[in-house]
């Protein structure tokens, strides 16, 4: 029977009663800050956000508005100050950085073996499951390379065999894309989907960029200037992806501009 993991912070106004059919995520008035020289900052307020089962949402927001933060009280790396995060299913989610983090000294495939052996996969399944997995994110060749060997682009894709390699309903993504080129961004937008609809995954995309947000994302969620708050949202059905991202961008563009008149 599977369980469901639940991380508060106090106090803890009461849930709604849970829906036949469970959400991936579920934070009901989360709230996060920090305490800095005795004064405290805060940089998430009263967040309330629902991803369903299989659902891709796209995160979006200026810098700085607590978008890494959404991703670490998800995934379990801090605890919300105020506030409910609820996984049902009990598995952590999974994690997947803007930097790859690749160990340099291990291949690409004891990379992904590294991630099954923190999971508890016996030995002799490991290199045929890294493998596996190396070749879902098109790197079938790549398992005896080292770190150095790989362009960015295919340290990327290591890196997302390591994080599916965690075997989580749920995968956090974390601007993991920002320091590619264009043409190799596109080209992982593409790679992403494919999986993500191959594995059922449940998505949680955080970006600062509109194009990405609007062409992933089946909904995509505006947080506002710090402290973040939920400030819009809409659907992938709403209008067509060019008409969509204008409208974005505008909310955007207000939220810079009204974090920058305070």
């Amino acid at each position: 029977m599977s369980e469901t993991v639940v991380r508060s912070g106090a106090p803890v106004r009461p849930l709604a009663p849970a829906d036949a059919d469970p959400p991936a995520v579920r934070l009901t008035h989360v709230s996060k800050w920090f305490e800095n020289g005795g004064r405290r900052q805060t940089v998430l307020d009263d967040i309330g956000l629902t991803v369903r089962r299989g659902e891709f949402v796209c995160v979006l927001g200026a810098s700085g508005c607590g978008k890494s933060t959404l991703l670490n009280l998800v995934a379990g790396l801090d605890a919300p100050s105020t506030g409910a995060i609820e996984v049902p299913g009990g598995r952590r989610p999974a994690l997947m950085f803007q930097d790859h983090a690749l160990f340099p000294w291990l291949t690409a495939g004891r990379n992904v073996e590294l991630a099954l052996r923190l999971r508890g996969v016996p030995r002799r399944e490991r290199p045929e499951r890294a493998r596996h997995l190396l070749e879902l994110v098109r790197l079938k060749d790549a398992h005896g390379k080292r770190v150095h060997e790989l362009s960015g682009g295919m340290r990327q894709r290591v890196a997302l065999a390591r994080a599916l390699a965690q075997d989580g309903d749920v995968l956090l993504m974390d601007e993991p894309f920002a320091a590619l080129d264009a043409i190799t961004r596109d080209v992982l937008h593409e790679e992403l989907t494919r999986i993500w609809s191959e594995k059922d995954l449940s998505v949680v995309f955080v970006t600062h960029n509109v194009r990405e947000a609007v062409r992933l994302g089946q909904r995509v969620v505006l947080l506002s200037s710090r402290p973040g708050r939920v400030a819009r949202e809409w659907s992938a059905a709403d209008a067509p992806e060019a008409a969509l991202a204008g409208v974005v961008t505008d909310a955007l563009r207000e939220e810079i501009r009204r974090h920058g008149r305070r």
